[in-house]
């Protein structure tokens, strides 16, 4: 029989690295999130999952655990739990079984949720992402099925609350890491990277303000060496803004509690954006207050492996695997590669664009640069991009053949997010081939603005003898070795031919003067 898989919390970090100090302390963060899953039915019943719909339109007789009715589990459920094991490193248990979780809240009908105790369904696993161009890994504990509580609902009522119980039974999968994390950074890179797993597989939607992806964020902090300390749990992070303030002033606020002389009391907290403050909700409850024990309407999960098999061959390619293709293919780094793989839609951006022409450095380097600028500005994601890949692969293409600089293509870049078109540039309608019409339109674009670089080599050895010529003190500097008086001069052939200049000409034939 399976060994009992527990949260491991209060377990000491033998031999886990240690991240910076904050005033002497070590930070310690685990996360305890909840995804809920992409069906269109909950978890035991066949009930909708849809959201927005009017309160407690979509809570049926077993959602409302109403005299004689059982629970049937739901198929899909347990298939996207298989996908995450699969997608994480984790171990599908063959035999996984439910429990009923005792707690009592208005919103929780049966008064108990059913959850997963002993032996979850997915166990062990880990989550690999970078914090800044540093690669970082976070164990799992485990991953486990249950379903959801309704709502309770305040703002619209006085001195009472309204209860919406469409929420009840929605089917969830509570991913448990091991306290692994050592900073706020790491947390959130962390947290970032699940829910960019939990998208690319399509187990879950990803949105956070409409609750789909919720993280609980347990921070402690401790002495180098010393045992872990109290933690405290801050509820329901539903942006990864909130989050990294949240954890933040928790660590302040830990620190600043033990150096008045005070004990950290375990607790669940609640963090307000509007004063940027955690706040107590109640004393932290432990597995044993919970009082679980099997649920007997509810037979063990036995998942065959010939299932895993059919999971795993229709599993898209994953964001680790794409982007060590990504390395070894196209020689990008580890980091480059990691940027590129945020999303299935940018990673689609970067494919076509190279099969469109563009060098894959470049082309890394413009998507994660300058197109990223102007995607962050607009707040929209690459799939609401007006550039589309072909454009910026023909523009890429136009930087490597020398027809244009970086700061020229930075132009037309900037001219085609803004759907601009002036006089000259062609039709679609007369191009089959949409990249065929893409590297027109730039081509139109750069002879209309007069942005093709000077690269005739005696128009550029005029400009630069007439350089020389005015600029004796720059080049005795140079040949007394100062290299910044060689970049004074390549200044002043930039600004001589209005900027036109091709740079690696310019270099090459001046650097051939001053030393002949």
């Amino acid at each position: 029989m399976s060994q009992p898989v527990m949260n491991s919390f209060e377990q000491m970090q033998e031999g886990r690295p240690t991240g910076p100090l904050v005033r002497g302390y070590e930070v310690v963060i685990g996360f305890e999130t909840h995804a809920q899953l992409s069906t269109a039915s909950k978890i035991f019943s066949r009930a909708s999952t849809a959201f927005g719909a009017e309160p407690n339109t979509q809570a049926c007789a077993v959602d409302l655990a109403l005299p004689g009715t059982l629970p049937v589990m739901n198929k899909g459920a347990v298939e996207r739990a298989i996908k995450l094991g699969l997608a994480l490193g984790s171990t599908i248990a063959p035999r996984s079984v439910f429990a009923r979780k005792n707690y009592f809240y208005p919103d929780l009908p049966k008064g108990y949720q059913i959850s997963q105790f002993e032996i979850p369904v997915v166990q062990g696993g880990e989550v690999s992402f970078f914090v800044g161009d540093e690669s970082k890994t976070v164990r799992l504990v485990r991953a486990h099925l249950e379903e959801d509580a309704g709502k309770s609902l305040h703002e619209n009522f006085i001195g009472q609350s309204g209860i919406d119980l469409n929420r009840a039974g929605t089917p969830l999968l509570e991913i448990v890491s091991e306290p692994d994390m050592r900073s706020t950074a790491e947390a959130v890179a962390y947290a970032k990277e699940l829910h960019k797993i939990v998208t690319w597989i399509g187990i879950c939607d990803g949105n956070m303000q409409e609750g789909s992806f919720r993280c609980d964020a347990n921070v402690s902090v401790r002495k180098p060496g010393e045992p872990l300390g109290t933690r405290r749990e801050i509820k329901n992070l539903n942006s990864f803004k909130f989050m990294q303030q949240a954890i933040d002033y928790e660590i302040r606020w830990q620190i600043e509690e033990i150096e008045d002389g005070h004990k950290v009391q375990q607790a669940t907290i609640l963090f307000d954006p509007d004063s940027g403050e955690t706040r107590a909700m109640r004393a932290k409850e432990d597995a044993a207050d919970y009082r679980y024990f099997p649920d007997p309407d509810l037979p063990p999960l036995a998942i065959a492996q010939d299932w895993i098999d059919r999971v795993k061959a229709e599993m898209p390619e994953l964001p680790r695997a794409m982007a060590a293709r990504y390395v070894s293919t196209h020689g990008l780094s580890g980091y480059d590669a990691a940027q590129l793989t945020q999303s299935t839609a940018l990673a689609r951006y970067f494919d076509d664009a190279v099969a469109a022409g563009a060098a894959p450095k470049l082309a890394s380097n413009w998507i994660t640069g300058e197109l990223a600028k102007l995607l962050n500005a607009e707040e929209i994601g690459i799939q609401e991009t007006p550039v589309s890949a072909t454009s910026l692969a023909s523009l890429i293409g136009r930087i490597a053949d020398g027809t244009i600089s970086n700061n020229a293509a930075k132009e037309i870049l900037s001219f085609l997010w803004g759907a601009g078109e002036i006089s000259g540039t062609p039709l679609a309608a007369a191009y089959v081939d949409r990249a065929a019409y893409d590297l027109a339109r730039i081509d139109a674009l750069i002879e209309a603005k007069g942005l093709k670089q000077m690269s005739d080599t005696g128009a550029l050895e005029t400009i630069i003898d007439g350089v020389l010529a005015t600029n004796q003190k720059n080049i005795d500097e140079f040949r007394a070795g100062k290299e910044k008086a060689f970049n004074a001069l390549v200044g002043q052939v930039m600004k001589a031919s209005q900027g036109k200049a091709n740079p690696a000409q310019v270099n090459a034939l001046l650097k051939a003067k001053l030393q002949s």
